[in-house]
């Protein structure tokens, strides 16, 4: 493919149906007559008389430049000598050309037979503003002030391309200078700013993520705390009574901590990625135990796709690096120890004050409980899925699913390394 205008002219001869079919369409837009397009000009110039003289000016002018950059895209394309992107190319595809084909079609037939397309934009607009909005779309051999203003759009924008030779120099001259000291440059120097920071925090966090993560965990535990200890907390923290049917909560809680504890202490990779999954896992297990099979049987195929998705992303750095990297000395135990404490003591202070304390306004949840039963589910996770957003969830599969369809092509065709 080729970016510039400028490589490009001529190709009206190669592609003569294309060359037509986009001269239709741009003729459309350019709003020129007995196309679609002449109608919006005109539903246009009198919203912006209804607004005043200024508003007028602006939309005669804002049609000419319309015109004129729509010619300069299409001559520049197909009319004039072949320029030096064109060498090479070859006739289009039957199924690429035929709809620029049919949208010409459409926009010449609007400019003849208008009503379905102003019963479609009454609708539209109806929809849109709430009240109805009628239009009258006609052609008018009169003087009336839309066409005395399309006549104006059509005279402006056939100079503003006639003059092409006299103003374009100083048109260049102007973006040459847009790119050494405008926008363009400022904006180039910014990006490249904050690449090198983005590369900078990068080699940082690559270099030492435990520290980096250290140095927000431990600041908000700090603060935390100091919230804690200023706010009255009479009635604010209750301790419950343990019921039988919560022994599988426990026994998941438990799990959850030999999880964390393992994970402070395996350097390998491969073990500690496990390690990590095995938490997400034993949550599915909590879903399953409280009637919840459906949103279990989703944990666990999440948690499988991030196992594998860590293993394969271990499986592409060299095995040398994990190696090294596993037999690195851990630095400062008791100052990791310290950290991991404060942190999670500030997690079980707001977790503990959040449970005992629920929001007293109603909210939407309570209502989703108790239609929950009239879903016939067991659980209001069960019933949103299920029922309530349904839609949702539909849509939801339907994009799994194709997914998954377009990665077994890739595999059957063996598309992949």
């Amino acid at each position: 493919g080729e970016d510039r205008l400028s490589r490009l002219g001529g190709l009206r001869k190669r592609m003569p149906v294309l060359a037509a079919a986009s001269g239709a369409a741009a003729a459309g837009l350019a709003a020129m007559p007995l196309t679609i397009g002449f109608f919006k000009d005109e539903i246009l110039f009198g919203a912006a008389l209804e607004r005043g003289p200024a508003f007028a000016a602006l939309a005669v002018l804002w049609a000419a430049l319309t015109l004129a950059y729509i010619w300069r895209f299409w001559s520049g394309i197909f009319l004039g000598t072949p320029g030096e992107g064109t060498h090479g190319e070859r006739e289009l595809p039957a199924a690429l050309v035929a709809p620029v084909a049919a949208l010409g079609a459409l926009v010449l037939v609007g400019g003849i037979l208008v009503g379905p397309f102003e019963t479609l934009a009454e609708a539209a607009g109806r929809v849109s503003l709430a009240v109805p909005t009628p239009v009258e779309p006609a052609y008018h051999l009169d003087f009336r002030p839309e066409n005395l203003m399309a006549l104006a759009a059509y005279a402006l924008g056939a100079m503003i391309v006639l003059s092409r030779p006299a103003w374009s120099p100083a048109a260049l001259g102007f973006c040459r200078l847009g790119e050494r000291a405008g926008p363009e440059r400022i904006y180039d120097l910014t990006l490249r700013g904050l690449n090198r920071l983005s590369d900078r925090a990068h080699r940082a966090e690559v270099r030492d993520l435990r520290s980096r993560v250290a140095a927000i965990l431990l600041p908000a535990g700090v603060l935390v705390g100091a919230g804690i200890l200023v706010t009255p907390t009479a009635g604010a923290y209750r301790v419950g009574e343990l019921r039988a049917g919560e022994a599988p909560l426990l026994l998941a809680l438990a799990a959850a901590a030999v999880a964390t504890l393992a994970a402070t202490r395996t350097r390998r990779h491969v073990t500690l990625a496990l390690v990590l999954s095995g938490a997400g896992f034993v949550l599915a297990t909590v879903y399953a135990f409280y009637g919840a099979p459906d949103v279990a049987l989703v944990a666990v195929l999440v948690e499988t796709i991030l196992t594998l998705l860590f293993v394969v992303t271990l499986k592409l750095i060299p095995y040398e690096v994990l190696h090294r990297q596993a037999e690195l000395p851990l630095k400062r135990p008791r100052r990791k120890a310290l950290i991991s404490a404060v942190a999670a003591a500030f997690a079980f202070a707001v977790v503990w004050g959040a449970l005992s304390q629920p929001a007293a306004e109603e909210s939407v949840a309570q209502k989703l409980l108790r239609l929950t039963p009239e879903a016939h589910a067991k659980d209001a996770v069960t019933a949103i899925l299920a029922d309530f957003r349904g839609l949702d969830t539909l849509g939801e599969i339907t994009v799994v699913a194709l997914v998954l369809l377009g990665v077994a092509t890739l595999l059957g065709r063996g598309g992949t390394r």
